[in-house]
């Protein structure tokens, strides 16, 4: 029999559905139904490609025992992390308060008003790795809240009053400090791991939030932090974390050489390594740094893209019932697909197939042998090994095709979606391939017909059905990608739309007292209002936020915008100088703040050939803080300030480059705009 979960739209919380557990929803009917009945509340929240959150449904919550008990003593609260963001951060935090680590499945106990008294993440059915089991939990939680209540009650108001004093983000009399840059790129190279890649112990995360910072200082040229980067990439991008059939990346390694992956695929990840990948192959000319990027984009394309345009969340790590089966393989398997005795000779010396395999009898598949050494060792042309592999790589995809896929969660996110928008953005104007500007003006137009309705922006959409107020997160990213598009196809309402959104971020998120909240001003009152600034997966909604500001302060000179991002950012920099693996993207934040942003505007005919080659110029190589706006003459009232009281030189297109408050005379020929722009990059 189906429980309240079968009617919610979320993939995970419909994978719940038919437990033997009275599941709720969070809502006023669970949280009403706690308070009648004066029972504490187990709340559990996980998302659908949580390896460990099936294993803990499979062993606990499809268990009728455990259920029974579950029913019998709590109110019972399904949480789809992903669509609330905000309640996750609350109890992740108390978590982390309660036990001093956190992470997925989160279990948690709270009274009836929400106060959280105890908590952990997996526990297994039977006591197991030093853990107690869920029964014992379940039945000692009971008799806890039944004979010790003062206790609990204590415990949940001491611990609601430690998570409302946490305010980070307030204003301050400080100003930007360049030496928290050059801490924060000192610790990241001191705790760099040369032998393996990356940063840390397993298991080990990529970090494209800080590779994009690193990449961003060598475009104005610090080459350690380009050789820091780069090692990195092309530690992942040898295949285990990288999926060397299909393209894209896992969410993490669980051991030190990125070897065996821990399988699901997130719309994130992929979003934000294939633009470090595209930015490292615009600084080092590496053709295997483009090709990751974009087999990452056709990857995405192929298997996370809804009909209408919005990107998938996630790609499950398991397929019938075994993690990681749909990606590995056994060498006959390997020999049944490649026919030639040549090619899978190669291609198993190339990935290091053996018979045991690396992997529970399979082969995760790695790069074990360069090109260039094949090419030695088989006596073979450097392009025959080259195309050899790449048809052996394509064969082996057809076949996989074949297998059960994964479970997808198919729920389209606005942040998410932004960020996927932005790496798509990016690559077309680097590469030149203008499918991925299709791809992104789709997606982006989708995101603002299906979830913004009435000027309120809504953060998630399945199946027809957008719901959830949407949170810091989905705005100030959803504003980046309309620049991003307003950047590559010079449409002036894109830079209006991201104009309006920013005017709502400022009215529904804006702490008075500095920075942002993650939730509107008219959203759900919940035990505290959440704040966060810790970069984790995802950049933060207050990092984004503030990068959004200070970009478009730059299009339209509104210097209460600039002024409201370096405060945020200054409230922040000694912690980011500290702890830099957890502040990425406010180190990109930072760095933009304090370096000259180039300002350019082209004005003249976008059908004229001139328009068009001053434009090429812009995307010659990377330049990190650029901000351009191409326009006809004259341009339309929405486009930005930064366009406007500017004339044609001699009637035909013309280039203006600005830094620093200081404008270059205008120009008309591309040769003399592209010098400007590279004199600009270097000073």
């Amino acid at each position: 029999m189906s429980n309240r979960l079968a009617q919610s739209n979320s993939p995970y919380l419909l994978q719940h559905a038919e437990n033997p557990v009275d599941w709720f929803p969070w809502g006023e009917e669970a949280l009403d139904k706690a308070k009648r009945e004066d029972r504490p509340i187990f709340l559990s929240i996980g998302y659908a490609a949580c390896h460990w959150c099936h294993v803990m449904a499979h062993e606990s919550f499809e268990d009728p025992e455990i259920a029974a008990l579950m029913n019998e003593n709590f109110v019972n609260i399904k949480v789809d992390r992903e669509e609330r963001p905000d309640i996750d951060n609350i109890y992740i935090d108390a978590v982390v308060a309660l036990t001093g680590q956190a992470g997925w499945p989160l279990s948690i106990f709270l009274t009836p008003e929400g106060a959280p008294f105890y908590g952990g993440t997996y526990f297994p059915p039977v006591p197991r790795y030093n853990m107690p089991s869920f029964r014992e939990v379940l039945l000692s939680i009971a008799r806890t809240w039944e004979k010790e209540r003062d206790r609990v009650t204590n415990i949940g108001i001491q611990l609601t009053e430690r998570l409302k004093a946490q305010r980070p983000i307030e204003s301050s009399r400080e100003s930007l400090n360049p030496e928290n840059l050059e801490k924060a790129s000192m610790a990241i190279a001191q705790t760099y791991d040369w032998k393996h890649g990356g940063w840390g112990q397993a298991p080990k995360f990529p970090q494209p939030m800080v590779i994009e910072f690193l990449l961003k200082r060598a475009a104005r040229g610090d080459k350690f932090a380009l050789e820091i980067a780069s090692h990195a990439l092309n530690a992942m991008a040898r295949g285990g974390m990288y999926d060397v059939i299909g393209g894209g990346f896992a969410r993490y390694s669980t051991d030190n050489q990125w070897l065996i992956p821990h399988f699901e695929k997130m719309l994130y990840d992929n979003a934000q390594l294939a633009q470090v990948y595209l930015f490292a192959y615009l600084l080092t000319g590496e053709e295997k740094f483009r090709n990751v990027c974009e087999e990452t984009l056709s990857f995405v394309s192929r298997e996370m893209t809804h009909l209408e345009g919005g990107f998938y969340s996630s790609i499950d790590a398991d397929s019938e019932g075994v993690e990681g089966k749909f990606y590995v393989w056994t060498k006959p398997e390997i020999k049944e697909i490649l026919k030639g005795a040549d090619e899978f000779d190669l291609f198993i010396r190339a990935y290091g197939v053996t018979d045991e395999g690396n992997f529970e009898g399979a082969n995760v598949l790695r790069r074990e042998v360069s090109d260039e050494e094949l090419a030695n060792q088989f006596h073979m042309p450097l392009e025959k090994v080259r195309r050899t592999l790449k048809g052996a790589r394509l064969r082996l995809l057809g076949a996989r095709e074949e297998r059960l896929r994964p479970g997808v969660d198919d729920k389209v996110l606005v942040s998410w979606n932004a960020l996927m928008s932005v790496a798509f953005l990016g690559a077309y104007r680097y590469l030149g391939v203008y499918e991925y500007l299709e791809m992104a003006t789709r997606n982006i137009q989708f995101l603002i017909s299906a979830l913004y309705p009435e000027d309120r922006l809504l953060r998630s959409w399945r199946q027809g059905k957008p719901q959830h107020n949407a949170y810091l997160e989905d705005y100030a990213a959803l504003i980046l990608a309309c620049l991003s598009l307003y950047q590559s196809n010079n449409e002036a309402q894109w830079y209006a739309t991201a104009e309006k959104l920013t005017e709502e971020m400022i009215t529904r998120f804006r702490d008075p007292n500095g920075g942002f909240f993650d939730t509107s001003h008219d959203h759900e009152d919940l035990i505290t209002r959440p704040k966060g600034i810790q970069d984790n997966a995802t950049p933060s909604g207050n990092a984004l936020a503030a990068t959004s500001l200070l970009i478009l302060s730059s299009y339209n000179g509104r210097g209460e915008w600039r002024d409201m991002a370096e405060d945020m950012i200054v409230s922040v920099q000694d912690l980011l100088s500290r702890h830099p693996l957890g502040f990425g993207k406010w180190l990109c934040a930072l760095y933009l703040a304090l370096s000259p942003v180039q300002e350019v505007a082209i004005l003249g005919s976008l059908q004229d050939p001139q328009t068009k080659k001053l434009m090429d110029v812009l995307w010659q190589k990377f330049r990190p803080h650029l901000v351009a706006a191409v326009s006809d003459y004259p341009p339309s009232p929405d486009s930005p300030s930064l366009l406007m009281n500017r004339d044609l030189q001699k009637g035909q297109p013309t280039a203006y480059v600005c830094r620093n408050f200081v404008c270059q005379r205008p120009v008309n020929d591309p040769e003399e705009f592209s010098h400007q722009l590279d004199a600009e990059q270097i000073s």
